[in-house]
């Protein structure tokens, strides 16, 4: 089983400092990898490639850059495909992302996140040697449905096509509900989806980090029983942290007794809530490393 952990890069200096600061935190708990997001209509292009790179460089993290097809030419993502081999990266998690409001998705060599799957397989054959590895393809699962595709047997397909294309694995987008996921999961295996299926989980620690969930995640459904526990206590931000965490700690537990792939953990760059989770759960230390070869492990 791996546990991994998800950062988005800091916009501002400060903010950057301080999340730079903070890395041995997370390093101490040893995940198995950490991805690093690109932003909203890659708008953080540049420092997603400054995050990646202090992360290979300069601490044990092993980074998992999110790779969009935002904006970009074959040409452009061979390049930095290039620049991630020359750095150590192992594993790219191939993403659609969301366009610019001045952008068409026909704008772009790259419209779905199959056609950057496609595009990251060649790359690999393309520059395959007994000595290099090539990277591990990792796209998104959405065990509660994509608001932008309603019919849940064509999203199947979809996910099935990029697993047939070339992908490795696959990180699921957050869910609140296990029950939801393994139905999920059961489905994958009925569409004959075979690779590892890691969970996204993120502990709410803030009534603001519940609405932002809400807008960003559409479709993700907070059981009741989760909301009321926190309409109990919503006028004590500790309180509500409490609940969140624990809520997310029972939630990993059961997958873990269940026997999921993996826990992917949204972070939000802040490393006390996975503290307390990995440390009730006592996983630091205990995952599965990072990718070798073609695929998570």
């Amino acid at each position: 089983m791996t546990a991994s952990f998800e950062f988005f890069p800091p916009r501002t200096d400060a903010a950057w400092n301080e999340f730079v600061a903070s890395l041995p935190e997370f390093e101490a708990l040893q995940p198995s990898f950490v991805s690093v997001t690109y932003g909203a209509g890659g708008s953080t292009r540049d420092r997603t490639d400054a995050l990646v790179t202090r992360l290979a460089t300069d601490t044990t993290l092993a980074p998992v850059p999110h790779l969009t097809c935002v904006g970009h030419s074959t040409a452009e993502i061979n390049q930095i495909l290039q620049a991630y081999a020359s750095r150590g990266v192992s594993n790219i998690l191939a993403l659609r992302g969301d366009a610019p409001r001045s952008q068409t998705a026909e704008s772009a060599d790259f419209r779905h996140a199959i056609d950057l799957v496609r595009a990251v397989k060649s790359f690999n054959e393309a520059r395959h040697h007994p000595d290099q590895r090539g990277f591990g393809i990792g796209v998104a699962g959405f065990p509660e449905g994509h608001p932008e595709t309603p019919n849940t047997l064509v999203q199947m397909d979809h996910l099935k096509a990029k697993v047939d294309a070339g992908a490795d694995f696959i990180i699921t987008q957050l869910f609140f509900d296990n029950n939801a996921f393994f139905d999920w999961k059961a489905r994958c295996s009925l569409a004959g989806i075979t690779v590892p299926v890691i969970a996204g989980v993120m502990p709410v620690t803030t009534l603001t980090s519940l609405k932002r969930m809400a807008e960003l995640a559409g479709g993700t459904r907070f059981p009741a029983p989760l909301l009321r526990a926190i309409k109990r206590c919503e006028d004590d931000a500790e309180s509500v942290a409490n609940v969140g965490i624990h809520w997310a700690t029972e939630q990993a537990r059961d997958l873990i007794d269940r026997g999921v792939d993996g826990i992917h953990f949204y972070t939000l760059n802040r490393s006390d809530a996975t503290r307390r989770i990995y440390r009730t759960l006592g996983l630091a230390g205990r995952v599965g490393s990072a990718a070798t070869g073609n695929q998570i492990r």
